[in-house]
């Protein structure tokens, strides 16, 4: 399955030629803020400037991602096409690498069916393979790092040792420096194999505790660097505060605000080279906390159409084509609910797992804003539940009757 779903992603990028982005914008859309600051780590300027220009130091993004375009960079040049091909292929590697976990919580949690169909549905469909092999970003290993740590929570509450538990905080670690989004089902990941363990009468605050100290070890580099960079604690990334700005304000409707961004406002960009990153972020949540404040019923209606919007699909305008993908969109949603609804109701192993990653992971883009690309790291999980939904729908069949 792995090899022919990473044929597959590479031939489209060969054939389609995805790996030769628009020049427009000074090479913009070649991995956007990441990329930015990719090329300014390649030029020996640090971890800086995800914008145009030289602004300085930043946290705007996890370090993780940016530092690996910056490695390939080096090797074969800034906003180079080699580059974006061997980026695009490594994307596609972490897309294929994903169907190995999708297997396994499948077949832990439903049967070996399930486990085969799914895997050969992200291996297979165009529509998985989207994000590795036209975005330059961290989205196809976010996928591939919170299916890992699923797989892995899922498989806890049996082995002893401490092995399982160090992989286990390494990868929380690994996810925390490439997507912090991820971070909402970390408390839920952790205490479902605690339970269960406690219920079978293990021990598990050994555990526990190393996957702590190793989760803290990972990330601990990245925080000290960001507290000797700004002169103050940063966890991680430092942009919450514009983002949601970006989503409340003057004329929010539940979408991405894309005209206030200062990639695409030179106002806004003005504004952030002249305060500084902090300043400018905190500026920024104080303007959305203020419109949120202002009108707490629009602030919920708001919210109630980016929920909508995170799982129906955003609102488009280019005609039946934008109606058919949301359509599509939609339909995968409401299956995945239902999948879910099912597997609750029939007790299936990992079933309330599968119930805290769908409420807690996006529970964030309903307050910001959404996006197609943020409902991509679980959508391993969707389609788990999709395709077990399908299979229990195949019809009894009829025993029998014995001959007069």
């Amino acid at each position: 399955m792995v090899v022919i779903a990473l044929g597959l992603r590479l031939a489209f990028i060969l054939i389609a030629h995805t790996y030769k982005f628009k020049t427009d914008q000074s090479d913009f859309s070649f991995g956007y803020e990441m990329g930015r600051i990719g090329r300014a780590i390649a030029a020996g300027q640090g971890f800086a400037d995800p914008f145009d220009g030289h602004t300085g130091p930043t946290a705007w993004e996890p370090p993780l991602y940016p530092y690996f375009i910056a490695g390939v960079f080096k090797l074969t040049g800034v906003y180079t096409h080699a580059s974006a091909l061997i980026l695009l292929s490594i994307n596609s590697v972490f897309s294929a690498l994903t169907c190995i976990p999708i297997f396994l919580i499948a077949r832990k949690c439903f049967s070996e069916r399930v486990a085969v169909w799914t895997a050969w549905a992200w291996a297979l469909l165009p529509t998985v393979m989207y994000w590795c092999t036209r975005w330059v970003w961290e989205t196809s290993l976010a996928a591939l790092l919170l299916t890992l740590i699923f797989s892995l929570a899922l498989k806890l509450e049996e082995p002893d040792g401490a092995q399982p538990w160090i992989a286990f905080g390494l990868l929380w670690g690994a996810a925390a420096l490439t997507n912090t989004s991820l971070l909402s089902f970390l408390p839920t990941s952790a205490m479902w194999p605690w339970y269960r363990r406690w219920k079978k009468g293990k021990p598990s605050l050994g555990g526990v505790a190393l996957a702590s100290l190793f989760f803290a070890a990972m990330i601990a580099p990245w925080l000290v660097r960001n507290y000797e960079t700004f002169a103050r604690s940063i966890f991680i990334r430092s942009n919450f505060g514009a983002e949601l700005r970006l989503g409340n304000g003057p004329g929010a409707d539940g979408t991405w605000m894309a005209y206030l961004h200062p990639t695409q406002n030179p106002l806004e960009l003005r504004r952030y080279e002249q305060m500084g990153e902090l300043a400018y972020v905190s500026e920024r949540k104080r303007e959305a906390i203020e419109f949120i404040r202002a009108d707490h019923a629009r602030f919920a209606w708001i919210s109630i159409k980016r929920f909508v919007y995170y799982w129906a699909g955003r609102p488009r305008s280019s005609g039946i084509a934008g109606l058919i993908d949301n359509s599509v969109f939609l339909a995968s949603s409401v299956l995945a609910f239902w999948g879910l609804g099912r597997a609750l109701r029939r007790r299936q192993p990992g079933a309330w797992l599968l119930l805290w990653l769908i409420l807690f992971y996006p529970a964030i883009y309903y307050f910001v804003y959404p996006h197609a690309r943020y409902r991509h790291p679980i959508e391993p999980e969707l389609g788990i539940l999709i395709v077990y939904l399908i299979s229990e729908a195949e019809p009894d069949r009829k025993p029998t009757l014995p001959a007069n």
